[in-house]
């Protein structure tokens, strides 16, 4: 039988943690959390990067794309001969408006043609269900998962599109996904899967339908190893210029990659910052801890020394107090974090459309998380440790010299004669421990902080709700045309069924220039009286449109580096490709995307062409919205119909279901850093003040009384705690803000009133419930025991 034998020391740290298990599993609750967030972050990540990865090589998910007019077939040997161009696929790309069964608003799809050999080219698709359309029936469609399950359809339902002016017929054959929308995106909206998709067709068929049977109108490109992509970009748009293309852009610019690289961006920063603060909490708890232990183990450490035990040996088992309680707490939060990140891979499967998409915690990830949680451990710990390694036997042999008090503030303004004996007790106490009560006090705010970091996320979203889709957009529908038509259009729209209003607008697209700066995106021209789309500056006023000038948003003058009164230069990309120098007149804040407004007048001066209109706002009669939606079905001219509610919804389905959970999550762990701050705070207090609270009770005070004074100071410093983590959680959300900010979508820095106020009052619960806790213990308390203590 082999019998198990522990050190001594091995022993006494043993004994040391069950007698302070609650202090250490608060520690170890608060390391659980901290590593339960970077490893689900990192988990989330690794899971995302491992899945886009994968199914870019896979299915050959294209680096360089660029849209053209017309272009022959042969164009794509030039191509290919580019340098560092491994390979070119001409393809064949129409936005259709789509009519759905079920569906009452006409909805958008964009047909993409497949390549003649089904399985080769680039950005292949990758069947869910079905088959591919067979080359020569003309009417067969593969139709994108997201939309299929949007709006329930399977292979062997139709649907119907208007194709070249024509109304179809379409027979769905098969469910699909593509790597080039892995999330389906429409321009620089938000992705609504119920009003938008993408439908694969046999190159023949979709060329036949737009007779443009031996040229391509979209070509996609894959680079060869080490290629220069911008040199490539550059040869692309001298080869395909005369081909009416908009410019060749690389894969940060394409829509739905960009918005899985700004998810892994966010992710990034979110698993840094909230990890660091839950560690840091722990790294301070664990300071607290062993300093109170070691006070009060002054001679057992004293008796360790004479014995032989070298300094390093009694500061290391100090070291192992600390790294057990986190490491447990860390290994905790492993499981916990797995857990979490399971769901968070199971949210991005049901959001990102991959073949597969897995949480796997790699070996990496588990060390890098225990190695923090060791690193917070030693890091707190350490400082405490120091304390055994310059105390000499001899002098720990003997109690702590008593601490050398002077007249405070209080006794030297005169007072204290005007407090109650326990409020001076306690605020003395506060005084004399600066340095742990402010320690106690930084570690409070950080759960206030926290609280409303991820509280705010909700303001701000209610605040682009209000601003953007209640203020500025005023319409209830939205029109894009196929191609620019004359402003007589105005007329046709204002004889629909039920439309009360009809604003044109032009949305050009364009190259602005400013000095090395270079940005492509497009140009919204507007008529001067606007009642449908308004354009507000930063006090919600409306900004009128000069008649010479652009007016821009903050993040694209950003981008550019531009300034109110700087000029830019406007290259357009369609029609003549016309050059004019444009002053920038105003400059002012949006949260969604990067625009730029002119006059409809100037914008068709500066670019030496007649006004004509891209699209067109209505405002609509609720009564007869029905009605307008089966007429606006059939009309050749529509090429996509957005309705402003129904983005509304595609919005918060996009943001406010991430917002939620991780608000949940960061309440649930606020909370449990306020219980472990103060839990530990009162409970060293009380070990600490036991002598005293014992003759106090010997002296006739009452347990109320003797627990009123020892959470009296808890109290106080939680109070205290409560603005400046109202202060340090506004500063936290201000540095979020900014990192989180992303060209399609920016969180404006808005902290409500009820943000706080929940904040506070979560904090507050969790401290009563800490406080009574350490009641419990007040009552409890063996005076004689106490007594008999060694000072």
């Amino acid at each position: 039988m082999v019998t198990l034998r522990l050190h001594p020391a091995d022993i006494k740290l043993l004994r040391d943690l069950w007698r302070m298990r609650g202090q250490a599993l608060a520690i170890a609750m608060v390391a659980m959390c901290g590593i339960a967030t970077l490893v689900t972050m990192r988990g989330g990540y690794e899971a995302l990067v491992e899945a886009q990865h994968t199914y870019y090589e896979r299915y050959r998910f294209a680096d360089v794309f660029a849209h053209v007019k017309n272009a022959p077939l042969t164009l794509l040997e030039r191509i290919r001969e580019v340098p560092g161009v491994s390979d070119a696929d001409g393809r064949v790309v129409f936005d259709a408006s789509l009519d759905v069964p079920g569906l009452d608003e006409p909805a958008s799809g964009r047909l993409v043609s497949l390549p003649v050999t089904p399985g080769t080219g680039l950005n292949r698709i990758h069947l869910r269900s079905g088959r591919l359309p067979e080359a020569g029936n003309r009417l067969e469609v593969l139709v994108s998962e997201a939309f299929s399950a949007a709006n329930r359809l399977r292979p062997g339902d139709s649907l119907f599109g208007i194709i070249n002016g024509r109304k179809e017929r379409l027979h769905i054959v098969g469910i699909g996904i593509s790597p080039e929308y892995v999330n389906e995106i429409k321009g620089n909206s938000f992705p609504d899967n119920r009003r938008f998709g993408v439908l694969w067709m046999a190159r023949d068929a979709l060329a036949a339908a737009l007779n443009i049977r031996d040229s391509f109108n979209d070509v996609a490109v894959m680079l060869a190893p080490h290629a220069s992509e911008q040199r490539v970009i550059e040869q692309l748009d001298i080869l395909l210029a005369p081909y009416g293309s908009l410019g060749a852009y690389g894969r940060k610019e394409q829509v739905s990659h960009s918005f899985i690289e700004n998810e892994l961006s966010s992710n990034r920063v979110s698993g840094t910052i909230i990890p660091a603060i839950f560690l840091g909490v722990t790294a301070f708890l664990i300071h607290n801890v062993l300093l109170r232990i070691i006070t009060l183990q002054r001679a057992q450490i004293a008796l360790l020394k004479s014995f032989g035990y070298s300094s390093f040996s009694v500061a290391g088992h100090y070291l192992k107090f600390a790294l057990l309680t986190v490491m447990a707490g860390g290994m905790l939060g492993v499981a916990l974090g797995t857990w979490l990140g399971q769901g968070l891979a199971k949210l991005y499967a049901d959001f990102y459309h991959f073949p597969s998409m897995e949480f796997r915690l790699s070996g990496f990830s588990i060390a890098l998380s225990l190695l923090v949680a060791a690193f917070s451990a030693v890091f707190g710990a350490w400082l405490a440790a120091a304390r055994v390694l310059r105390l000499a036997p001899a002098e720990a042999m003997r109690p702590e010299a008593p601490a050398h008090f002077r007249p405070g503030p209080l006794e030297r303004l005169g007072l204290q004669r005007y407090m109650p004996l326990p409020v001076r007790m306690v605020l003395r106490n506060m005084e004399r421990n600066a340095a742990k009560s402010l320690l106690s006090i930084v570690g409070l705010a950080l759960a206030v902080a926290l609280m409303i970091t991820g509280q705010y996320t909700f303001d701000a979203l209610n605040e682009i709700i209000r601003l953007q889709f209640r203020t500025a957009q005023r319409d209830d529908v939205t029109l894009s045309f196929n191609e620019a038509r004359d402003l007589s259009v105005v007329h046709n729209l204002a004889a629909l069924p039920g439309v009360l209003r009809v604003e044109p607008f032009r949305s050009l697209p364009v190259k602005m220039r400013f000095r090395h700066r270079m940005k492509k995106t497009a140009i919204m021209g507007m008529p001067p009286a606007r009642e449908l789309r308004m354009i507000l500056d930063n006090r919600e006023r409306p900004v009128e449109l000069p008649q010479e000038g652009i007016v821009m948003t903050k993040k694209l003058a950003e981008i550019l580096a531009v300034s109110a009164g700087d000029t830019l230069t406007v290259e357009t990309l369609e029609g003549k490709r016309k050059t004019a120098a444009v002053p920038v007149t105003a400059i002012i804040d949006e949260p969604i995307g990067t625009f730029a407004y002119m006059s409809n007048t100037a914008l068709a001066r500066a670019m030496s062409e007649p006004e004509t209109a891209s699209g067109a706002f209505l405002a609509v009669d609720p009564a007869r919205q029905a009605e307008l939606y089966r007429a606006l079905k059939s009309v050749p001219a529509v090429g996509s119909v957005n309705l402003r509610e129904a983005t509304l919804q595609s919005f918060l389905s996009t943001v406010a279901e991430n917002m939620r959970i991780n608000t949940m999550v960061l309440v649930a762990f606020a909370c449990v850093i306020a219980v472990g701050v103060v839990y530990n705070s009162a409970r060293i207090a009380l070990s600490e003040h036991a002598v005293e609270l014992a003759s106090l009770r010997i002296l006739g005070f009452t347990r109320g009384e003797v627990g009123r004074m020892l959470l009296g100071e808890q109290s106080l410093l939680t109070l205290a705690a409560l603005p400046v983590g109202c202060l340090l959680g506004y500063a936290l959300s201000a540095l979020l803000s900014d990192l989180l900010s992303q060209e399609l979508f920016r969180i404006p820095l808005v902290v409500s009133g009820r943000t706080f106020a929940l904040s506070i009052g979560v904090v507050l619960l969790s401290a009563a419930i800490s406080g009574y806790l350490v009641w419990r213990k007040v009552q409890k308390l063996d005076l004689i025991e106490v007594l008999k203590t060694r000072e």
